[in-house]
């Protein structure tokens, strides 16, 4: 199928049904797990391990699918990520042990890691320069709408046992409805242009192209003869993520590791229980609660999708880590000043801010960014390491949190201060490391990274002269 005959809006949100998927299989565990413990007569390592597992399968899956992406192509290996899902799906609802939902969980956690190597280098190598800031955020608002619909498929499922059921395989169950969606469109998308061209299929390249811009003012010849030339650059095959991509890794490290260290999966995973062991709320409420700051991540990042191309990525980003280091450092000191009581609202109008801070900054730009500072020859590799590195940190965040409100007496003020920690170290990590990428074209993020690299080889050769 000719890609002039799909609409480009539809490609780019299939494109990123990947991140829906991911947002959905991260939050829907939160109202299952307890419902799973009890059925199954689970204890509380075994139940944490259900949780964890996805993390195991996720960080396994992001490593390994990069190369692959590399060689076989960002399109087949989407098809293969929605399969993993319908699969990792299909075994989460009708597990009948712990056993078996383990092995459902790490399948699902295959799935997830894909999505989220695969994803980001496959929508930055389909957008136009000028917009690919607003299409690559599209990853992070499906993220978000992902774990909304989780919440809300939570509410709906709990205590409703229909035909016969139990609600927490229908909360699990109904993520096969948005990956058979994945499966689908994943079909009908385009292959990556850029990719086409490294395989030097240049005219379906050029197809491909003429159909993304159609509606665009970009000139997609000129597009195809700035990755054409690329292309043509010597490649070092993976010695290039060591030399002259060797700073892109370890932004892409920096950013996803710091992405996960200021919390913010803390409050996805573990929030309901911050305000029942925290302040004593009720289960009820607790989860209400978790739906209203679901509400706030997803509309602050469709705030993010419309300001994206309109300033700096490393301006925005600041503007971020200011916002979280402020709001989590008050919250923190108000929690080690104040009652109990008396700083439960504060804490919930603070985390708010920080979901702010967090969902039109560091949310998008992140997975925006490892998509954009790879070299072609690498990116898949590039970008699976990137992912993996935010799987790390989600796994250090997701094992240590609870332990950390245990050692301050369930007062959140003492993890919060941990995140205050990290959120205060990224402000000089935007400043001295991260470089801007708004506006430029992928090819000439690329073409300023060669030219930066063979720059300091030149003056490293003068100086041992």
């Amino acid at each position: 199928m000719k890609v002039r005959q799909l609409n480009t809006f539809f490609i780019f949100i299939f494109g990123a049904l990947g991140g829906l998927l991911f947002g959905f299989d991260t939050g829907i565990i939160s109202g299952a797990s307890p419902l799973i413990e009890s059925n199954f007569s689970l204890n509380i390592e075994q139940t944490g391990f259900i949780t964890s597992s996805v993390l195991i399968g996720s960080s396994i899956g992001a490593l390994s699918i990069g190369s692959l992406s590399d060689k076989f192509g960002r399109k087949r290996l989407l098809i293969l990520a929605s399969i993993l899902f319908l699969v990792g799906s299909g075994l989460s609802m009708i597990a009948m042990g712990f056993i078996s939902m383990i092995i459902a969980r790490i399948i699902l956690g295959f799935a997830v890691g894909s999505a989220s190597a695969l994803t980001p280098a496959y929508l930055a190598e389909l957008a136009d320069a000028p917009h690919r800031g607003s299409l690559g955020t599209m990853f992070q608002l499906m993220i978000t709408a992902g774990i909304l619909l989780a919440y809300v498929s939570n509410l709906s499922f709990l205590h409703h046992n229909l035909l016969g059921i139990r609600d927490w395989r229908w909360m699990l169950g109904s993520a096969l409805i948005p990956a058979l969606v994945l499966f689908i469109g994943s079909i009908i998308l385009p292959e990556s242009p850029r990719y086409l061209v490294e395989k030097g299929k240049v005219d379906e390249a050029r197809n491909v192209l003429h159909g993304l811009r159609a509606k665009t003012n970009e000139d997609p010849d000129k597009e195809l003869e700035g990755i054409v030339k690329i292309a043509k650059e010597p490649k070092g095959g993976l010695k290039e993520l060591f030399t002259i991509a060797r700073p892109a890794v370890v932004v892409a490290i920096g950013l996803m590791l710091l992405q996960q260290l200021v919390g913010i999966n803390s409050v996805i995973y573990f929030l309901p229980q911050v305000f029942i062991k925290g302040f004593g709320f009720a289960e009820g409420d607790a989860i209400w609660i978790s739906v209203g700051i679901g509400v706030v991540n997803f509309l602050c990042t469709v705030l993010a999708y419309n300001i994206m191309d309109k300033f700096n990525r490393r301006t925005i980003l600041l503007f971020g880590s200011i916002v979280m280091t402020i709001s989590i450092g008050i919250l923190s000191v108000l929690n080690f000043t104040i009652s109990v009581s008396a700083a439960a609202v504060p804490t919930m109008i603070l985390i708010g801010i920080y979901i702010f801070g967090f969902a039109v900054s560091w949310g998008p730009i992140c997975w925006l960014m490892i998509g954009e500072i790879f070299p072609l020859n690498v990116r898949g590799v590039g970008n699976s390491i990137g992912s993996a590195a935010n799987w790390i940190g989600n796994f250090i965040v997701s094992q240590f949190f609870l332990a950390l409100l245990t050692m301050f007496g369930n007062n959140v003020g003492g993890p919060f201060a941990v995140f205050t920690f990290f959120a205060f170290i990224s402000i000089f990590f935007v400043i001295y490391v991260v470089p801007e990428t708004r506006g430029k074209t992928l090819e000439q993020i690329e073409m300023d990274m060669r030219h930066n690299a063979a720059v300091k080889q030149e003056a490293k050769q003068s100086a041992t002269k």
